[in-house]
């Protein structure tokens, strides 16, 4: 069986081997989503394909849409070369249930796809087409946290943008400045309104995108490059909008045993691709079978009925809470904790973890006894609901290949937001005491002890990228296991940085106990798992 036009043609085999097919008429609504583009998504990768392609394909089954997706991808153009044009847009979701079982579905939902490259006359100007087309309602984006920016990171402006300021919309080659200048084809053509959503998993989403956006607008108005109506049509929410969402959904790169099973259904050419930019993509895509999109309700030019499919439209202020909910409480912060001793204790999988009693016990402190009385419930998502599904469902999963050590990437610019935001609010509580946190205190000794690069055993590690890794490396090699006696003095610099904890430790009145908990963490072998069960079990 060969995953394209063709070889779907054999439906029943498909069907035969398990797999769900899509229930349109794809000839159809890709003539109709030629001629009256709806949504346009930027960003090509992974989690575009295992979620929003599949809420759209179950539309598109239901009969409420009839038009389908566009996708552009403007950084990486492999993806389009050589995955999506070779197998006709096709691509297989295979969800990895917690229960062991798994289901297949072909997505078809996705019927036209573009590099979004100024280099490439024909499929930019194709894009131009489509943001002339008045029957545009929304363009969105995957495409990281970093895309959105426009400085290194020095706070320096990269050279492209720069570049890209200076030139003006007719070519430019950052990511942003190209989709710049398609929105500018959009006020060219009337003005016309669209909605600009970003659904990267990063705080206030649709304001980074604003944000640059907006710049590129400024400085073209500035340089004479554009017309000075664009920068009002880019503030007028009548016009243009940048919603903020919140986006949760586990979706680690195609993994090799995935790869095992739809062989065994004898689909043809099933090869894995890491690209020259170092992408990993597939014909298929593996992702967890929990999801959630909450999307602030604001579309100048109409909106599509994703809330048929589960998605939730909803205020910015509920948003917000939402993404605090997950990020501050009762998603991230588990995730953390579960990376940092996960390396310490020689795990390779986040969902193994989960049969360590006292790392399952840390995880479930966290979330329900220190985190979930100070989350704000957002109302659209219970709290408990949510810990005890993450619990329960989603880190236990045996099919996620998620590993700690993947997790503990950039962990310094994580704490202050994961960890940093309960704490204050029980400094700022009347009925909490920020003496009664015992399990985060913990957590930030074990970070100060995985940055000792020597796990429980005693053996070197190599400790997860992070920007700060260089300035604090220098200092914790001061200390080692069994010889913590100066540890007070060593670490004060550190427990005392508010840009990493959120607080000042000393000033929380939290740095004793988490210098308490560091020294019996470091004091030999075997002391970590010592002082979990101590202190956890």
């Amino acid at each position: 069986m060969k995953l394209n036009n063709t070889g779907l043609q054999n439906r029943e085999a498909w069907q035969k081997a398990g797999y769900s097919l899509p229930e349109f008429n794809r000839a159809a609504v890709e003539q109709e989503t030629k001629k009256h583009p709806r949504w346009i998504h930027f960003g090509a990768g992974n989690i575009f394909r295992a979620f929003q392609a599949n809420v759209m394909q179950e539309l598109l089954n239901k009969g409420i849409c009839n038009t389908g997706l566009i996708v552009a991808e403007g950084y990486d153009y492999d993806i389009i070369e050589k995955m999506n044009h070779p197998h006709d847009d096709y691509s297989i979701l295979v969800t990895l249930k917690a229960d062991g079982s798994i289901e297949k579905t072909v997505v078809g939902s996705i019927v036209e796809s573009l590099a979004l490259d100024s280099k490439n006359e024909p499929e930019f100007e194709r894009l131009k087409d489509i943001f002339r087309n008045p029957s545009l309602q929304m363009a969105s984006f995957t495409i990281t946290e970093k895309g959105y920016s426009l400085v290194d990171g020095k706070g320096q402006l990269w050279e492209v943008v720069i570049a890209d300021f200076l030139k003006g919309p007719k070519a430019p080659e950052s990511y942003l400045g190209k989709v710049s200048s398609l929105i500018y084809e959009r006020y060219l053509s009337g003005q016309l309104p669209l909605a600009l959503v970003s659904m990267d998993n990063c705080s206030h989403n649709g304001t980074k995108l604003s944000q640059a956006i907006t710049a590129f607008a400024e400085k073209w108005t500035e340089n004479g490059l554009a017309e000075k109506g664009f920068l009002n049509y880019l503030n007028n929410p009548g016009k243009i909008s940048f919603p903020w969402s919140m986006i949760d959904k586990i979706t680690p790169r195609p993994d090799s045993k995935v790869q095992e099973i739809l062989a065994g259904d004898s689909i043809d050419d099933l090869t894995q691709l890491v690209t020259s930019k170092n992408t990993y993509v597939a014909p298929f895509v593996n992702a967890e079978e929990c999801q959630y999109l909450v999307i602030e309700d604001h579309f100048p030019g109409g909106k599509l009925p994703l809330d048929k499919a589960g998605i939730i439209y909803t205020s910015r202020e509920t948003v917000d809470k939402v993404e605090k909910m997950k990020v501050c409480t009762c998603l991230n912060p588990l995730h953390t904790a579960l990376a940092v001793f996960g390396c310490l204790l020689g795990y390779q999988l986040i969902s193994e973890e989960m049969k360590n009693p006292a790392l399952k016990h840390l995880v479930e402190l966290i979330g329900y006894q220190e985190g979930l009385p100070v989350v704000v419930d957002p109302g659209i998502i219970n709290p408990k609901h949510f810990i005890d599904e993450v619990l329960n469902v989603r880190i236990p999963n045996p099919f996620m290949p998620d590993t700690p050590q993947r997790i503990a990437t950039d962990t310094s610019q994580k704490l202050a937001i994961r960890f940093g935001e309960t704490i204050k609010a029980y400094l700022s509580s009347e009925v909490l005491q920020v003496s009664d946190l015992k399990m985060i205190p913990l957590v930030f000794a074990g970070w100060l002890r995985y940055l000792m690069a020597v796990d429980d055993e005693g053996n070197a590690f190599t400790p997860s990228t992070d920007p700060l890794l260089d300035s604090l490396s220098p200092i914790i090699c001061k200390l080692t296991l069994g010889h913590t006696e100066n540890a007070e003095a060593v670490l004060r610099p550190v427990l005392e940085n508010a840009d990493i904890f959120g607080v000042d430790l000393y000033k929380a009145a939290l740095a004793e106990q988490v210098l308490s908990y560091f020294k019996e963490l470091s004091a030999g072998p075997g002391a970590v798992n010592a002082t979990l069960v101590k202190y956890v079990l």
